[in-house]
């Protein structure tokens, strides 16, 4: 087995995904790290729509999740570099957090207390409306220097093709990438294509054999197979 740091690990769900959903994830890390280590922050999926639903409104509700998250694991293992383990949109809440500057009037500074920050699947380039009030909040206060603070590794599997005239799948992941970019003729994970989770400055990784979406019966980032796949960014 791959010998991983142990650093306490906090997992942040995807958009419009719950805590629960995450459970497999945190079963697989388990193998690597005690179970004690990790932790999934309790997002639910209130926290991303809001009521009256107000989407505009989600990363300000997650972040208040995460930040109790980060503090209760803080306090069970003080002065130790936290990991957090982002999935989809939940990377891009994660980066906005971590920045530490005024985000729709909520801002955090516990975000140094984090060592690294891997997200799984995460686009950091995209045209989808609520997703690129994150994305140009981060492009806007994202500076070199904030890579010296937290690593970032950006995974992302490119197992799916987009393509208009090919197969059902082919096709489906055509019309999914196409939503995040204007090209959808790419790889991706099958729901979010490759090219838009390459962030500048961090550590880009690119596997083979992952899905996007944390549903029964499929290999995604984590499943016992998608976990051995980037484990070693940990």
């Amino acid at each position: 087995m791959i010998a991983v740091p142990q650093n306490p690990v906090v997992i942040i769900p995807g958009v419009l995904f719950w805590d629960t959903l995450y459970d497999t994830m945190k079963e697989a890390l388990a193998r690597y790290i005690p179970q004690e280590r990790v932790a999934i922050a309790p997002v639910s999926l209130f926290d991303w729509i809001g009521f009256p639903p107000s989407p505009e409104r989600s990363t300000n509700r997650v972040m208040k999740v995460l930040d109790r998250a980060i503090r209760k694991m803080e306090q069970k293992f003080p002065d130790e570099p936290i990991t957090l383990v982002a999935h989809s949109g939940g990377g891009t809440v994660a980066m906005v957090y971590l920045l530490e500057k005024p985000f729709q009037g909520d801002v955090y500074h516990h975000g140094r207390s984090v060592g690294k920050l891997i997200t799984l699947g995460t686009p950091f380039h995209t045209h989808e409306h609520y997703a690129k009030i994150k994305t140009d909040f981060i492009v806007r206060h994202l500076q070199a220097d904030f890579f010296l603070r937290c690593h970032v590794v950006s995974v992302v599997s490119d197992k799916y093709y987009g393509n208009p005239c090919g197969s059902f799948v082919e096709k489906m992941c055509f019309q999914f990438y196409k939503s995040v970019l204007e090209d959808g003729k790419v790889s991706g994970d099958g729901i979010v294509p490759a090219k838009s989770c390459f962030l500048e400055g961090a550590e880009n990784v690119t596997i083979q054999d992952a899905e996007h979406l944390p549903t029964p019966h499929t290999r995604w980032y984590g499943t016992k197979e998608g976990v051995n796949q980037w484990i070693q960014c940990l």
